[in-house]
């Protein structure tokens, strides 16, 4: 009996030890999946190791490697600053360097060019030459004219080619407001026979009223601008227009008698003209001295042994007649004044004398021009004839070439007391008038 209930006891203990083992290969086998399972999260989730430096974790505790480490970091990372710091303000100083040459470059491309323009000059002037004996030099007074271009205005080089005599003709600028004035002009004009003479009409009234007493006219391309001031200006509105318009004439290669409308012909103006300079004009002066020049002693008695300072005086030129050639310092006079007629409130007459007189100095050059000043007595201002002539039985008989009745303000009276005295020869035609003006 003992021994047969041995038997199945001891299978019962097999069976138990074959299940506990198979248990413990699966624990095993779990748990190996689960450490793969671990390793592959913390492989994935920490690819530079789980104590490496990483922002995930910046409070933990470094070690003595890892300080060095962020030591060395940080001081690259200044550095790294510092270099970038210099490299932005170098790179500052190339960009004003830059500049300076390009602005050096500009400044000697400008020295270049007008130094060609000085030797272009030269040798339009001609080839170089010794100087002569002594008393024998003469310098060159007479500019070359330009060369003429007719694409500036093809309607006006066509009148011109008709109205002109050698490429010269008288021109005036006229509105409505001095209609009676331009009659007595241009009816003198006519009576000494001038042929090369032409009215710029500032309106349309004009335009008709010369058309109908065959008058040569020229009406200009509507310009606002200009429009404005020539329908409705005064006098001397009128006339600082001038220098803009005349600027076409002077393109075309024309020469110009430029003349205001308060002026009596008396004889041809171009029997009398010289031609040698750039601007030949008519004087407000009333004597020799006044129209030619005079050393004035400025007298400052404290200054003492140096109390007496000599200066050169002369009255101006009348831009109201003057004959103008077509030259480069021509035409840069016409622009000088009319550039700074548009920016100034300025009389027209004094800012065309201070351009054509003024020299050079520090921060102004002047103007190169050729000038000469006519005879007062052949072309006669209205303060020469009123004070002077009329007065004088000598010169009361000369016959002048043109008076011009600048320094009155009753014009045209006077402009026909004028005609009386030199062709109707009514001796006393001038006597009834003042010297000066009645205000």
């Amino acid at each position: 009996m003992i021994g047969r209930r041995d038997v199945p006891l001891m299978r019962s203990n097999n069976n138990n030890n074959n299940a506990g083992q198979s248990l413990r290969k699966s624990r095993i086998a779990a748990a190996i999946a689960v450490g793969v399972f671990l390793g592959c999260v913390f492989a994935f989730a920490f690819p530079h190791g789980l104590f490496a430096s990483s922002p995930h974790f910046p409070g933990r505790r470094f070690s003595k490697s890892d300080s060095k480490a962020a030591s060395s970091y940080c001081e690259s990372s200044e550095k790294l600053n510092l270099l970038k710091k210099e490299f932005a303000g170098a790179s500052e100083k190339n960009v004003e360097l830059k500049k300076q040459i390009k602005e050096l470059t500009e400044k000697l491309r400008l020295a270049e060019q007008l130094k060609d323009q000085a030797q272009k000059q030269v040798a339009a002037l001609g080839v170089q030459h010794k100087a002569g004996p002594f008393g024998t030099v003469k310098g060159l007074r007479t500019n070359p004219t330009v060369i003429p271009n007719e694409s500036v205005n093809l309607r006006l080089a066509k009148i011109l080619e008709k109205v002109s005599v050698q490429r010269e003709l008288i021109v005036a600028l006229a509105n409505s407001n001095v209609k009676a004035m331009l009659e007595v002009w241009f009816t003198s004009i006519k009576r000494v026979g001038i042929p090369n003479y032409l009215v710029i009409a500032l309106d349309d009234d004009i335009a008709r009223f010369c058309e109908s007493n065959d008058v040569p006219v020229y009406k200009r391309d509507p310009e606002e601008g200009i429009d404005s001031i020539g329908k409705s200006g005064s006098n001397h509105a009128v006339s600082g227009l001038k220098f803009r318009i005349l600027r076409e004439f002077l393109e075309l290669g024309y020469s110009v008698l430029l003349s205001d409308v308060d002026i009596v012909y008396l004889q041809n103006p171009f029997d009398y003209l010289y031609r040698d300079s750039d601007v030949e004009s008519m004087t407000d002066g009333h004597n020799n001295m006044t129209a030619y020049g005079y050393n004035d002693v400025f007298d400052e008695p404290k200054m003492g042994w140096a109390r007496y300072a000599h200066t050169m005086r002369m009255w101006v030129y009348n831009s109201g007649f003057f004959y103008i050639r077509p030259t480069i310092p021509s035409i840069e006079l016409l622009d000088r004044v009319a550039a700074r007629l548009s920016r100034e409130n300025a009389w027209d007459q004094a800012v065309f004398n201070e351009e054509l007189f003024y020299p050079s100095h520090p921060g102004y050059d002047g103007l190169h021009a050729a000038r000469r000043t006519m005879d007062l007595y052949l072309f006669m201002n209205s303060k020469v004839l009123f004070k002077t002539v009329r007065k004088d039985a000598k010169l009361s008989k000369l016959k002048p070439v043109i008076v011009h009745i600048n320094y009155h303000p009753d014009k045209l009276p006077r402009m026909k007391a004028v005609v009386k005295f030199y062709v109707d020869g009514k001796t006393d035609a001038l006597k009834p008038f003042p010297d000066g003006s009645d205000w």
